[in-house]
């Protein structure tokens, strides 16, 4: 498989230095000027351009207008290839599915919901009412992207370089060309695409009591907003604020709710919390792309329907393939060790709740802990610790459980058109359905690739936080001396990290900044200490915005005296 490191371009602003003209690094990437070569010579000082890396030398690639150079250096420093290269356009144009065998499922009503600007479509909800037996049989459809880009095509080669989408609040930029993720491949209403499905048998008791995978023809019958589906499913009201649900899929919706209510039970046994959930919605201007408003975002029944789903879909085909001795991508999360488990206590205790987990911490005992702050004001605050403490889940060929999921496996299989580990779990899949018996499960080249998409995922992960710090850096710059309440949720040399309660977003409280100084760092007991007072993790805070920083994504606040 393919391997390169992921810098290849650099940017910033042209300089002369001796009659030589330089360029001058984005101070986020480095201090250093390269040698600069290829740039119209009409350009003047302090102009944004973004480089290739060749050797020693930064060879101009583009000229950017001012208004862009915020948004190009957030996708230049993290390496988010935002352009495709013209083979890859090219392919593009005339993708289309191979031919194979699929069970024809174009007559069940199905539906896709998603919010309503999303256009990458990769998955879609069917479902047959319960059997004599009680049992309801779930058909979660996922578009068939190995069919329309074969393993060492040109489309796969920049798949593989870029390996997921990157979602920034001011723009998308897809793993694989828009005319597939938004058109050939997205699973629009009304048209055929071909797809691969994995179909759930759910008992009464939430039970997934079998799994069958196998290729398959749909026609999505709808497609529906998350707030549509929530005003139905709540209040009973097929006109929702994006244009309703039509009559024909009311039933599948009311039998999709019963299936993810029985999963949502079965899952309360085991334990676990979902932390993978955006806890920040940047309102844009549609005209202006300027940021207007900062919101937490609210869960409605309708993400946990799809959330509940989408798990169980993952996590049956993680133990289907285990089931077969086949390889897999497995999304994995050790559990905490001693250490972390006694950290996030003390930062628990903090924020006002105690835990009592003892040496070692469960899934049940995590979910446990959550039921204790979810409904509280600082809620945001505590999962974002929460989330720090228990650290990332990364990607591996050896099957191991993910912790808080509470799965004893689990991987990516329902956004191939967003994840390149989706992808390869397809192919895996699609080989052994069409008989082929020779895949090793903990294959060393895929082990490689694993390596890789950890990376790409933490770089997209930076950047799509990088962004959105300088948006809201941005829209604080109007907001200069106003007050928020908030906690501490961590304390660093520099000074506290303080997330604004109800808002999601963090600033930062200079050491300099705070009364009754000097402080210091005391890494035993996670707090700055003072001459008369100590900062810890989870301490409410009043706090002023006193200053921005747009390009560095910084909201820096000032502690207001009690």
């Amino acid at each position: 498989m393919l391997r390169e490191r992921w810098r290849t371009a650099l940017f910033g602003t042209i300089s002369s230095r001796g009659g030589r003209r330089r360029l001058s690094l984005d101070p986020k990437i480095g201090n250093a000027d390269w040698a600069l070569e290829g740039a119209p010579t009409d350009l003047p000082d302090g102009a944004h351009v973004t480089c290739e890396l060749e050797g020693d030398v930064a060879r101009h690639r583009r000229t950017v207008e001012a208004d862009e150079a915020g948004l190009e250096a957030v996708l230049v420093g993290w390496g988010i290839r935002r352009r495709f290269p013209d083979d890859c356009l090219k392919a593009a144009a005339t993708a289309r599915p191979r031919e194979t065998a699929r069970r024809d499922l174009r007559a069940v009503p199905t539906i896709t919901i998603d919010a309503p600007k999303s256009k990458d479509l990769d998955d879609a909800l069917a479902v047959l009412p319960a059997q004599p037996d009680g049992a309801v049989r779930v058909l979660v459809s996922i578009a068939d992207v190995d069919a329309a880009v074969p393993a060492g095509s040109a489309l796969d080669v920049e798949a593989r370089r870029r390996m997921t989408s990157v979602y920034l609040p001011d723009c998308v930029v897809p793993m694989l060309p828009p005319q597939m993720s938004e058109d050939t491949l997205s699973l629009l209403p009304g048209v055929e695409r071909a797809t691969l499905t994995v179909e759930l048998r759910v008992d009464a008791e939430g039970d997934v009591v079998a799994t069958d995978l196998y290729p398959s023809l749909i026609r999505s019958s709808a497609r529906l907003s998350y707030d549509d589906v929530a005003a139905f499913l709540d209040a009973g009201n097929p006109d929702g604020p994006d244009g309703g649900v039509p009559e024909v899929v009311r039933p599948t919706l009311r039998w999709l709710r019963a299936a993810a209510a029985r999963l949502t039970a079965a899952r309360a046994t085991r334990g676990g919390v979902n932390l993978d959930r955006d806890e920040v919605h940047l309102t844009l201007d549609p005209e202006t792309h300027e940021p207007t408003a900062l919101t937490a975002r609210e869960l409605t029944s309708a993400h946990t329907l799809v959330e509940r789903l989408m798990v169980a879909a993952n996590e049956a085909v993680a133990g289907w393939l285990q089931e077969r001795g086949l390889p897999g991508v497995f999304r994995v999360q050790a559990p905490p060790d001693a250490e972390q488990i006694a950290e996030l206590a003390e930062f628990a205790h903090n924020f006002g709740f105690e835990t009592g987990f003892g040496a070692a911490l469960t899934p049940s005992g995590l979910a446990a802990f959550e039921a204790q702050f979810e409904s509280s004001t600082v809620a945001g605050s505590m999962r974002t610790v929460l989330r720090w403490a228990l650290g990332r889940a990364r990607y591996t060929v050896h099957p191991s459980p993910h912790f808080a999921l509470a799965a004893p496996l689990y991987l990516h299989f329902t956004s191939p058109i967003r994840r390149y580990a989706d992808l390869l779990v397809h192919r895996i899949v699609k080989a052994h359905l069409a008989g082929d018996r020779e895949q090793i499960a903990l294959d060393p080249a895929l082990e490689e690739v694993a390596s890789d998409l950890n990376e790409a995922a933490y770089r997209a992960g930076k950047a799509e936080t990088e962004r959105l710090r300088c948006l809201v850096a941005r829209l604080f710059s109007t907001r200069i001396g106003e007050s928020f309440s908030g906690n501490v949720v961590s304390v660093k040399p520099f000074g506290l990290v303080v997330q604004l309660a109800g808002l999601g977003v963090t600033g930062t409280v200079s050491i300099d900044a705070l009364p009754d100084g000097p402080y210091h760092l005391d890494a035993a007991t996670h707090s700055l200490v003072g001459k008369q007072r100590r900062y810890v993790v989870g301490e409410p805070l009043e706090v002023q915005v006193s200053a921005t920083d747009e390009r560095q994504g910084r909201l820096e606040l000032v502690a207001r005296q009690p």
